[in-house]
């Protein structure tokens, strides 16, 4: 084949345009030509507000100021997830980011804590847990060596549709070209995708085409077929009613995620509004009972009429075939209980940066990109279904189901490790490191039933002497920290609408 040069997205919307923003920055502007096609006449999920802390570099390789990004967004400040109702009704935890406590004789903090006796609650010992809880939040002072302060790990909650504006504006900006207009036909042969025919008669060819077209899948599952992994039997939620209502009550710098009877409700704020969610399976309820779910348990009006969002959880069983590689929903969904879904957009951008084709498509190339994506994917989803079977609920079909559901056995080995001695390890270039990991399974399931042998080379009271003080700094971090709300008054506060 020919050297690549013409490159198509297809599809707008968060996938398509930090696609598009991406690339650009990375190629420059020649020898490639980068074209966007999306049609108005198509709606887009949008409902990813809520990220996880590598947005950050992300938007640091774009060249986005982090201030008039929330800005223009309507952004706010995350530092982690609480669960309400997960483990147990009427308990609650919170997946925090960045490390809980600081190691100690080259065991992690909390091998010291279940020595300890397992004092108080895990939550005491995370900077970012104690400071979300506070209403708290100021940035990392990389200038205080040794101090929680220098190394506050922290995501963004924001407006998506605001958010993929940016990006068009970034991208058109660096020489991407954006057509409108509603795909009628795509022609296939030879490697793949051979040129797309729009409504009205115009043609798009292209050497490389990415599929960003989201649940529709135009390019990889209707045009070429790809098979698509089901995981419904591990992830039963298969809807989702949104809706966005009136910020109610203190600007919090969390997500919430409160446990429902057959699924699980989302509460997002922004400055300008909440984001809301209802998300669950319809095999235990109906649509019309979940959407009057959400609607009785908002704190605010609604601002608009709930959305619903069909879906099935898995991935397709190759991302990349020939020249057309899948990014976003096109290539997998995964519902966004640990917001991850902006996440595996960039990472699958930047994964496609290190196997960019040069001339043609090498096999090996595309064999490791689709070895990775699929890598990622099984990852994530080992981790949300954690939530789901390790849960002591049993008052509703829902929760008996996911209780007692068969699991992924890469899942099970991992409960079954920490069960005994509380070991976590991280698998390869996986998203979750082990305090995710420790925090879901401490926040929902019992205590390991020992602890690592030699957190007890010490004696019992240095121990708890280590535990004590480790508690007491960071209580002592987070009371100089700044409310949340003021931060961003001071630094980021978005226009008045």
């Amino acid at each position: 084949m020919d050297a690549l040069r013409r490159i198509v997205i297809v599809g707008g919307g968060s996938a398509g345009w930090m696609c598009a923003a991406a690339l650009a920055a990375r190629l420059g502007r020649g020898p490639w030509q980068l074209t966007l096609v999306e049609s108005d006449e198509i709606g887009i999920v949008g409902v990813g507000e809520a990220t996880i802390p590598p947005i950050r570099g992300f938007n640091a390789r774009l060249g986005l100021d982090e201030d008039e990004f929330l800005r223009e967004t309507g952004g706010t400040f995350k530092l982690g997830i609480e669960f309400v109702d997960w483990g147990a009704p009427g308990e609650r935890y919170m997946h925090a980011f960045g490390d809980v406590g600081r190691a100690l004789d080259e065991l992690p903090f909390h091998q010291h804590w279940l020595r300890a006796g397992a004092p108080g609650t895990l939550a005491e010992f995370s900077i970012t847990n104690q400071a979300a809880l506070a209403g708290r939040f100021m940035r990392p002072r990389p200038d205080m060596a040794g101090s929680p302060l220098a190394d506050i790990a922290y995501a963004f909650h924001f407006d998506a549709a605001r958010y993929a504006a940016l990006l068009r504006r970034k991208a058109e900006a660096a020489g991407v070209q954006r057509l409108q207009g509603r795909i009628a036909r795509v022609e296939t042969g030879g490697a793949g995708i051979r040129r797309l025919h729009l409504e009205g008669g115009a043609v798009v060819e292209g050497d490389f085409f990415i599929d960003c077209s989201g649940l529709h899948a135009l390019l990889i599952g209707q045009a070429l077929g790809v098979p698509f992994e089901d995981w419904r039997h591990w992830l039963p939620c298969d809807r989702a009613w949104a809706v966005p209502t009136a910020s109610a009550g203190p600007l919090l710098p969390f997500t919430r995620a409160t446990a429902r009877d057959a699924g699980w409700q989302w509460r997002i704020p922004l400055q300008h509004r909440t984001g809301n969610g209802h998300v669950f399976a319809s095999a235990f309820t109906d649509e019309a009972q979940a959407r009057e779910t959400l609607l009785r348990h908002l704190d605010a009006p609604a601002l608009a009429e709930p959305r619903l969002i069909r879906f099935r959880t898995g991935r397709r069983q190759r991302a990349w075939v020939g020249n057309c590689v899948a990014i976003g929903l096109s290539s997998g969904f995964l519902e966004p209980l640990e917001s991850t879904s902006l996440h595996l957009i960039q990472s699958a951008v930047l994964r496609l940066i290190d196997c960019f084709p040069a001339e043609g498509f090498a096999d090996v190339d595309i064999a490791e990109y689709n070895r990775q994506t699929a890598e990622e994917m099984d990852a994530v989803r080992d981790f949300i279904v954690l939530h789901y079977t390790l849960t002591r609920r049993d008052d509703t079909p829902f929760w008996q189901h996911c209780r007692t559901m068969a699991v992924p056995e890469s899942l099970r080995a991992r409960i079954e490790l920490f069960a005994s001695h509380g070991r976590l390890f991280r698998h390869g270039q996986e998203l979750f490191s082990e305090p995710s990991w420790l925090q879901v399974l401490v926040g929902q399931g019992p205590r390991p039933r020992s602890h690592h042998p030699l957190a007890g080379l010490r004696p019992l009271a240095q121990t708890q002497a280590f535990v004590d003080d480790t508690r007491e700094v960071v209580r002592r971090c987070v009371a100089v920290m700044p409310g949340h709300a003021d931060f961003i008054s001071a630094h980021c506060a978005a226009p008045a609408a």
